[in-house]
């Protein structure tokens, strides 16, 4: 394997081309039309143009993608995540174009994919599983939810993401809730089968990540907790879980390796449990390298993608489960082109000004340039802020100044909410669920003190700290260091 395709953008295509450099691989990106001026392209060997901003015709356009690879004589390709890297089909198209996938086989993708069929794959592994109707639901929802009992959740059977899920308290709204699933699961997946299960009330959302070669030999990285969510989608992530001991640990990893042994699962996956009350049980199996991997990878010492990229060059996986030891905490905040105080609303723009915080323990992958034109075609991630140190308490001091450092003018970003859900008492007591933003910050604003007053801040500063920032490469007294409230675009 020489040359990798990253059928990808943004961020991630740039934490792939990097890890794929230091492998000695030439590296392929492509590109939408907006996309040509972006950093992954620059960054990569070779470039391909895929066609305009649209993602069907684009990043998911599987014929493209394959096209690019032929043109520029790929080995692999790796689909990052979003997009099409959970696509069994996509999987199967590039191996039987003669490429190879980097990442799960197509069957493992598929069957992971369904729902209601891994449910059942747990089940018979010994996996702890929610409660419910382990098959699809076509008819009487209300007898089977009788069965269950209320609340309970109606889900997509072929989704994810919080799409095609509706809670129901009470078998009056059952059939309201079922139409509305089903209307939801069908625009977001063709598939509008449903599956019934019990509704578990505020818990936690913690996940196991993954790794297993191509002879079945597989680990795990202990756990990331993701209970920080918007609209069932995670915005941090923290490594460990400050609600997760020891003995918990050690069985929630072991559930996870079973789980991937139960589908012969290959390179890198993440088993997502739901957690409370000392209870975990399986979620979902994300058949693809998480967003949220980074964490991971500064509490282990490990490059993830490198042991993708490894794993699928035949490689054996080195790794025993004894050696693998966590070392202090790390945290990370997904950095987005939204305003939260809109209810998340997206925010193209143009980036006028822009200042990426640096320093010891300090990580930052992202995929955004000062000058670009943030559109609304795809996901709003800009970047990734992460954070490594000895205990959780000192790694939220770290990204809260890290957080303070970064200035991104232009499109309104979450960078003061993130900011505020660090400092908020709940937070760093580590009293979190998965409702954790709707119930501490459903009515939250931004203070927004005058630009002229930041200026005029900005003006009196003392030019002694140039020279110290020369030194650290952070500048302590620069106006875009300590903004305060002011919303400088966030």
């Amino acid at each position: 394997m020489r040359r990798v395709l990253v059928a990808n953008r943004g961020e991630i295509a740039c934490r792939i081309i990097r890890s794929c450099r230091e492998l000695g691989l030439a590296t392929v990106a492509v590109y939408s039309e907006p996309d040509s001026g972006s950093p992954h392209v620059r960054l990569a060997d070779d470039a391909v143009s895929i066609g305009p901003a649209a993602p069907t015709e684009s990043y998911l356009n599987v014929k493209k993608l394959i096209a690019a690879a032929r043109s520029t004589r790929t080995d692999a390709i790796h689909p990052g995540y979003g997009f099409l890297s959970e696509n069994g089909d996509f999987a199967a198209a590039v191996e039987e174009a003669g490429f190879v996938f980097i990442g799960p086989t197509a069957k493992t993708i598929h069957q992971m994919g369904d729902k209601s069929a891994a449910k059942a794959l747990m089940q018979a592994a010994g996996v702890p599983v929610i409660p419910g109707h382990a098959k699809i639901v076509e008819k009487d929802f209300t007898e089977i939810a009788a069965e269950i009992g209320y609340p309970l959740l109606v889900k997509a059977a072929a989704g994810g993401g919080g799409k095609g899920m509706r809670v129901v308290e009470r078998k009056d709204d059952m059939e309201a809730a079922v139409e509305a699933a089903q209307y939801e699961a069908k625009m977001a997946f063709g598939d509008d089968r449903l599956l019934l299960e019990q509704y578990i009330n505020r818990p936690q959302h913690i996940e196991v990540q993954i790794l297993a070669d191509n002879e079945g030999h597989t680990v795990h990285f202990g756990e990331r907790e993701c209970s920080i969510q918007r609209r069932h989608q995670k915005i941090i992530e923290e490594a460990p879980s400050p609600a997760i001991t020891p003995e918990l640990r050690e069985a929630m990893g072991s559930a996870a390796v079973s789980a991937a042994e139960a589908v012969g699962y290959r390179n890198a996956g993440t088993v997502e449990f739901l957690f409370k009350d000392g209870e975990f049980w399986f979620l979902e199996m994300n058949t693809r390298l998480q967003v949220e991997h980074g964490v991971t990878e500064l509490v282990y010492g490990v490059d993830l993608v490198k042991w993708q990229l490894r794993i699928a060059a035949g490689e054996r996986l080195t790794l025993q489960q004894a050696d693998i030891m966590p070392r202090g905490h790390a945290i990370e905040c997904r950095v987005y082109a939204e305003d939260p105080a809109r209810n998340f609303l997206p925010s193209p723009g143009h980036i006028r000004r822009l200042h990426e915080p640096v320093g010891p323990g300090i990580r930052i992958d992202s995929g955004i340039t000062e000058g670009q034109q943030i559109g609304s075609d795809y996901d709003p991630l800009l970047a990734k802020l992460l954070a490594h140190d000895a205990s959780r308490d000192d790694t939220l001091d770290r990204m809260t100044q890290a957080l303070g450092d970064y200035v991104i003018l232009g499109p309104t970003t979450n960078i003061a909410h993130l900011k505020a859900i660090l400092r908020h008492d709940a937070f760093r007591a580590g009293d979190l669920d998965t409702h954790f933003i709707e119930t501490h910050f459903g009515d939250w604003a931004p203070a927004t003190p005058p630009l002229e007053a930041l200026i005029a801040a900005g003006a009196t500063r003392s030019s002694s700290g140039r020279q110290t920032a020369q030194m650290t490469g952070r500048d302590p007294w620069s106006p875009w260091s300590n903004q305060g409230g002011w919303r400088q675009g966030v």
